[in-house]
């Protein structure tokens, strides 16, 4: 679709405080005030952690490509490069203690991830609230965001549940909604709450979690040709990290990103249960349009441009990434074993039923007190718990249903929009 046809949208405006500081920092020489260079982000991981080995240097390009994106394409204020920043020192940080944590102790490689299941879909299409209902089952592991963000040290089971790295991510997380309050009435975020596998792969320079925060097209072009195996073998090592001193049963895990690299996750999971979740791909691009928008909106004050973003906001792109996992499935790419699906309207409607039906599938148990923990949970979690993320549907989106007929039709997904 060309960039003229692509639906608008316009962020609310930041608030005041941010307003303010952003507009004192356009006076400085932002570059030289708040670098976003190699040397000077490599230097400080180094210094902070007193290692200098960062593994092998498949992550160097991306990471090169990702610096020279933010700076040309990404047009960051003075508080967007700051958060750039830190998340970047932060990436690169793990980067070293992960490499010298697994020379230090390469037993850790003989960790078994057994059996994960992957929740794989649309952006908005379910998959938080799925992620969160499974994730109930005591046998469940989930990675939280203090552990996907600072997997070193491992955590450990005795100190799991007072690490005081929970309240330092939790400080970072909620600033989001400080920065952009509307987020928060569209995500929960907070330092002890399921993170998405994109926060996990960070790590290795190549992830949809790096590409959601800045518009940076040709960083985003670059992923897209990337070389997804040692991506997910940086994955499972974080993993295998996470369980090694706090055991878990079998992993939950989520993300969007999944969908396109299925099998990629089943050659490095050969025995992973996939669930894959469905709603109108014209309601899911509306919502994932105000979302990205506002995402953005946190770091930039450049206009938010729909176009770069087509694979997850654009019909036709949409289209081809979920007929791509349609042909996955017929031709046995995706064994049909491997993968059960989950429709948004019955997550509404008729949420156990709907749980009923994944674990059965797998062959999997699900006793009454797992149960009775997922409906007290959706019972505390009442919808608009944050207030109401409203948003419009373009009417130029209507002209777009045609490419979604296959795919409604095969998975009996009702129009929204």
């Amino acid at each position: 679709m060309s960039e003229q046809n692509a639906p608008a949208w316009a962020a609310a405006p930041p608030p005041p405080w941010l307003a303010a500081v952003n507009a004192e920092g356009s006076y400085f020489d932002l570059p030289a005030t708040v670098p976003l260079d190699e040397d000077s982000l490599v230097a400080a991981a180094r210094r902070s952690t007193g290692l200098g080995d960062f593994g092998d240097d498949g992550w160097r390009e991306p990471f090169r490509v990702l610096l020279k994106a933010l700076e040309e394409e990404a047009q960051l204020t003075l508080m967007g490069r700051l958060m750039a920043r830190h998340d970047i020192f932060l990436w690169l940080r793990t980067r070293l203690m992960v490499t010298d944590l697994l020379a230090r102790h390469p037993e850790i490689l003989d960790e078994q991830i057994s059996a994960p299941m992957v929740i794989v879909g649309l952006p908005r299409s379910g998959t938080s609230i799925l992620f969160e209902l499974l994730s109930q089952d005591p046998d469940v592991g989930v990675p939280q965001m203090w552990e996907a963000l600072q997997p070193c040290p491992p955590p450990e089971a005795a100190t799991y549940a007072s690490d005081p790295r929970i309240p330092w991510a939790d400080r970072l997380f909620t600033q989001w909604s400080r920065v952009a309050p509307d987020f928060a009435r569209m995500h929960e975020m907070r330092g002890d709450i399921p993170a998405e596998c994109g926060l996990l792969m960070a790590g290795s320079f190549v992830s949809d979690h790096i590409a959601s925060l800045h518009q940076t097209p040709s960083y985003a072009a670059w992923c897209a040709g990337a070389d997804f195996a040692r991506v997910y073998a940086w994955h499972k090592r974080i993993l295998q990290i996470l369980q090694w001193k706090h055991p878990r049963r079998r992993w939950l895990l989520k993300a969007p990103e999944h969908q396109v690299h299925l099998d990629t996750l089943l050659a490095t999971y050969p025995d992973a249960r996939i669930v894959q979740t469905h709603r109108d791909p014209i309601k899911c691009m509306a919502s994932a349009t105000s979302l990205m928008g506002t995402l953005y909106r946190m770091r930039s004050d450049q206009p938010f441009n729909a176009a770069l973003f087509e694979n997850i906001i654009m019909g036709e792109a949409t289209a081809a990434r979920l007929e791509h996992v349609m042909a996955q499935r017929d031709n046995g790419i995706v064994p049909a074993a491997s993968i059960t699906d989950s429709r948004y309207q019955d997550l509404m409607d008729a949420p156990m039923d709907c749980i009923e039906n994944i674990y059965r599938h797998f062959g999997m148990p699900l006793a009454d007190s797992t149960k009775a923990a997922m409906l007290a949970y959706l019972a505390a979690k009442p919808k608009g718990k944050f207030g109401q993320h409203r948003y419009q549907v373009d009417r130029s989106r209507s002209a777009e249903r045609r490419y979604f007929a296959n795919y409604q039709q095969r998975y009996n997904v009702p129009d929204e929009a």
